[in-house]
């Protein structure tokens, strides 16, 4: 069965390719018969598949690009003042597993003048871990309210100068003001805000400083007592001093191979780390509840991205975990401290042919105006990349393929993900960023890159099209993208997005987007029985017969953080007829706006303040 599936998928790209006026190349093997999904010491994936090249024989993850067409983005980057720091990760020749998954970006205000700040993570070196050499740092970067960005980094002491990999924000202790929780190859970091500019890391004194290889976590009130949780997802034990050298003891198999080439090993043939819920004590300190919640995650898949989000409406944060070559994670809140695994059962834990992907990032959004939140991973090339549509009671069944927009994505390796409505016509639309892990897939026939373009699909009233990709716009670029976050960092009422690149500067993605269409954006602030930034609110938006959902989520994507306000499109609307927020106490507060394209500050109980 899963050879007749493989071929069918096969089938489908070639189709789908003659459909787009590209050229089917040649991948060296039968389309009909692809090796098989799980090579020895690689990831799992659908099999080999036959390569897409565009009309100048490029392939199709580096080309397609059309001369004319909507402009949605452009890279700013550079005049915005971000490409002076760089990412850095181990070394251009990628021989191990460690030196290949990135890093990732959050969206945070942490002074709390009204604008968006970034900061990204950095990864690090060996020289650097063995003392010879100086350690690569994070970056933060203030927005200066004029399209522009400083480099505070050093003054705001969160350098981190460890091997990095995501960050999360979250008001863990309810005073106001953003911290940060950034995860590492070794101890990770929990940053207070001191609300002076400054940070300090708390992490071992909280008790959440870990010590192995942690990946995207995720902040949420799991037990409603009012202060965020943290989740923390392991993803492979690795010890420098004994590396994954084929044929090793770390390893096991003499080769690691992926489409018959020799490649760096993992994740599969490796051993996992186990994931950490850590329940917030109220007094900066945290207690490791996983095992007695449920999530401790007993078979150590290969955790990459977390994120909190109430998928079946009961007013509790249900938790999603992407397993890289493992099946995903889906526990529902039983709303008594612990979880009940629902991963298989709700269809989450795998795809549409039953198998479990390579999944990277998730993003969590109703892109079907229905109420309920929706899935979308993406996952590593040679697999399409599956959205999961809610069913209801926190049931999802998988369509990409019933949506149109499976077959495009296989050449791609899909990392940040999130749905945003870039043209404010009311319905959400989807964005991956992607690039390959192996340093020599260039000079490969396989159909892919290693620098890649990102995929930005347009929502039609729930129907997917792909956005093509203008020359010389945001959507033609090619990058080694990582993480992916999403906001509006200049407060325009657009929806913007930031790439952490592989060994490389950032990209910032500048939504100028033609489209006359209006917005509102919503801060939360909770009250004393929620949390401070509202993490885990859920809000409804109510114009003529339309209803929109929003949520304020910590994490996702790919180990990164979005703007914490609830963006909004309106379409052609002047006026909202209602808003109602659900508050995490459990309160419920109707109200009216206004006025438009603004933003507004909801606090529970309070109504607007400002």
């Amino acid at each position: 069965m899963d050879r007749i599936f493989d071929s069918l998928l096969a089938s489908r790209l070639v189709v789908a390719a003659l459909a787009a006026g590209l050229a089917p190349g040649s991948s060296g093997q039968s389309a009909e018969k692809p090796p098989p999904a799980a090579a020895q010491g690689s990831v799992s994936t659908a099999g080999a598949h036959a390569p897409v090249l565009d009309a100048e024989k490029r392939p199709i993850t580096a080309g397609g690009f059309v001369d004319a067409g909507p402009v949605v983005f452009q890279d700013i980057a550079q005049k915005a003042g971000l490409t002076g720091w760089r990412h850095t990760m181990g070394t251009p020749r990628k021989t191990f597993i460690l030196e290949t998954v990135g890093s990732g970006v959050a969206l945070l205000d942490y002074d709390n003048d009204g604008w968006l700040d970034i900061y990204f993570v950095n990864g690090s070196t060996y020289e650097a871990e063995s003392g010879k050499a100086p350690a690569p740092h994070a970056a933060l970067f203030h927005n200066n309210h004029d399209g522009t960005f400083t480099d505070v980094t050093a003054k705001a002491g969160v350098t981190n100068d460890r091997w990095g990999f995501g960050a999360v924000a979250g008001d863990y202790d309810n005073d106001g003001w953003p911290d940060l929780y950034v995860s590492n190859f070794g101890k990770n970091r929990l940053y207070h805000n001191n609300r002076d500019g400054t940070f300090t890391d708390v992490a071992e004194k909280a008790g959440v400083a870990l010590g192995d290889w942690s990946t995207g976590a995720t902040f949420g009130d799991y037990d409603g007592d009012g202060r965020l949780d943290l989740f923390v997802p392991g993803y492979v034990h690795y010890d420098l001093a004994h590396p994954p050298v084929p044929g090793s003891e770390v390893v096991g198999f003499n080769h690691c191979q992926f489409r018959g080439v020799d490649i760096m090993c993992g994740p599969r043939g490796l051993k996992g780390e186990k994931d950490h819920l850590f329940h917030n004590n109220g007094d900066g300190t945290f207690t490791d509840v996983s095992v007695k919640a449920g999530v401790s995650d007993e078979h150590a898949y290969y955790g990459l991205t977390a994120v909190f989000a109430d998928v079946n409406n009961d007013g509790k944060p249900d938790l999603m975990v992407a397993n890289d070559s493992t099946p995903n994670y889906l526990y529902i809140n039983k709303g008594d401290g612990t979880f009940e695994d629902a991963s298989i059962a709700s269809g989450y834990a795998l795809n549409e042919n039953a198998r479990e992907t390579a999944s990277m990032g998730i993003a969590v959004g109703d892109c079907w105006n229905n109420g309920l939140l929706d899935l979308y991973n993406t996952v590593f090339s040679d697999d399409y990349k599956p959205l999961y549509r809610n069913d209801g009671d926190g049931n999802f069944t998988e369509i990409s393929y019933q949506l149109g927009i499976a077959a495009v994505t296989i050449p791609f390796l899909g990392w940040g993900t999130g749905f945003l409505d870039f043209d404010n016509d009311g319905w959400k639309d989807l964005f991956a960023g992607n690039g390959h892990v192996y340093a020599d897939v260039d000079k490969m026939n396989w159909g892919t890159t290693y620098a890649q373009r990102p995929l930005l699909f347009h929502n039609v009233q729930g129907k997917f099209e792909l956005v093509p990709p203008v020359k010389d716009t945001g959507l033609a670029g090619l990058y080694t993208a990582r993480g992916a976050a999403f906001g509006d960092l200049f407060n325009d009422g657009k929806i913007d997005v930031v790439i952490n690149q592989m060994d490389r500067p950032p990209v910032l993605l500048r939504n100028v987007s033609a489209d006359r269409n209006h917005w509102v954006g919503l801060k939360l602030v909770g009250g004393s029985r929620s949390p401070r930034d509202a993490v885990g609110a859920t809000v409804y938006v109510t114009i003529g017969s339309s209803r929109q959902r929003g949520d304020v989520i910590s994490g996702g994507s790919y180990a990164s953080s979005n703007d914490p306000r609830i963006h909004f499109g309106l379409g052609s609307a002047t006026k909202v007829d209602r808003v109602e927020v659900r508050w995490p106490s459990g309160a419920v507060e109707k109200l009216t706006l206004p006025a438009v394209d603004r933003f507004f500050t909801i606090e529970e109980g309070k109504g607007i303040v400002k």
